[in-house]
C-alpha cells in the first residue's frame, strides 16, 4: 500500500509520541520514596493498568488516586505531598527523542490531527511538548468516552467529514494494541503500528490486548515512517 491515498494522519499522543512509560515510572520512583528504588518496570507497570482502570477519567484530576492505588499495593510513600507531586508530573512527561522533528516533516504532507484519551489540560501541555504539530484534537473531553470505544472513531470521522475528509483518507497511527491499532482496524481503517516497545516483552504500561492486529505499516519509531513516506513520494515522482 503506498502512502499517497492518504490526506490525513491521526495519532494516538500518549504512548506513540509522548513517552509515558518513562513520564509515569520516574514519576513513581521520583515521588514514592526509597522502596521504589527496587521496583522493576513490570513491578510497577502491574498495578498502574489496574489503577488505571478503576480511575479511567480525567488524567489531569485522577492521577493522585493513581498514585495512591500504587503506592498502597506497592508499600511507597503514601503521603499527600507525593500524590499531588506525581499528580504535576504527569504535565511534564516527555516526547519521544524522535517526536518533534518527524512530525515536522509529516505535517509538510498531510493534515495532522491528535486522537487522544487525555482530557483538554493534559493534551495541551503535550501539544506544546510537541511543539504544537496538530491541525486538529480530539480529546477525551471531546467525545466523553475513551478509545478503544468505537464512539471515540465515529466522534473524529465525523469531525474531519466535515473539514472534507473521507475515512479511507485517514491512516491511524499508534502505539496501543489495545486502545487503537484493533479498533480501528476493526471499523476499516488503515493503521500504522508504531510499536515503541519493540523487542521488549509484554505491554507495559497498557493493557493486553484480546489479540495482536496486523497492521498495514509497522515501525518502531515515528522518524521511520517518515523516512518510509518520504521515500515512497518520492518514489511516486
Amino acid at each position: 500500500m503506498s502512502f499517497d491515498r492518504f490526506k490525513v494522519l491521526t495519532f494516538d499522543v500518549v504512548g506513540t509520541l509522548i513517552d509515558f512509560e518513562k513520564g509515569l515510572l520516574d514519576g513513581f520512583r521520583s515521588f514514592g520514596g526509597p522502596a521504589a528504588s527496587d521496583l522493576s518496570n513490570d513491578d510497577i507497570f502491574g498495578p498502574y493498568v489496574e489503577a488505571r482502570d478503576i480511575h479511567p477519567g480525567r488524567a489531569s484530576q485522577v492521577m493522585g488516586e493513581v498514585y495512591f492505588h500504587v503506592a498502597h499495593k506497592l508499600g511507597l510513600d503514601t503521603s499527600e505531598a507525593a500524590a499531588v507531586s506525581f499528580q504535576a508530573h504527569v504535565l511534564k512527561w516527555p516526547a519521544f527523542p524522535d517526536s518533534v522533528a518527524a512530525l515536522k516533516r509529516l505535517r509538510k504532507r498531510f493534515r495532522l490531527v491528535a486522537m487522544t484519551n487525555a482530557d483538554r489540560v493534559i493534551f495541551s501541555s503535550y501539544s506544546h511538548t510537541l511543539d504544537n504539530p496538530f491541525h486538529d484534537g480530539v480529546t477525551l473531553d471531546d467525545v466523553g468516552i475513551p478509545k478503544p470505544s468505537p464512539r471515540f472513531f465515529d466522534y473524529n470521522r465525523g469531525r474531519q467529514a466535515a473539514f472534507g475528509f473521507r475515512q479511507d483518507e485517514i491512516l491511524h497511527v499508534a502505539q496501543s494494541q489495545y486502545h487503537d491499532i484493533g479498533v480501528a482496524r476493526e471499523l476499516g481503517y488503515s493503521v500504522c503500528w508504531i510499536e515503541r516497545r519493540q523487542g521488549q516483552k509484554g505491554f507495559g504500561g497498557t493493557p493486553v490486548p484480546k489479540e495482536v492486529t496486523k497492521p498495514d505499516f509497522h515501525f518502531a519509531t515515528l522518524v521511520q515512517l517518515a523516512d518510509a513516506i518520504d521515500a515512497d513520494m518520492a518514489g511516486e515522482r
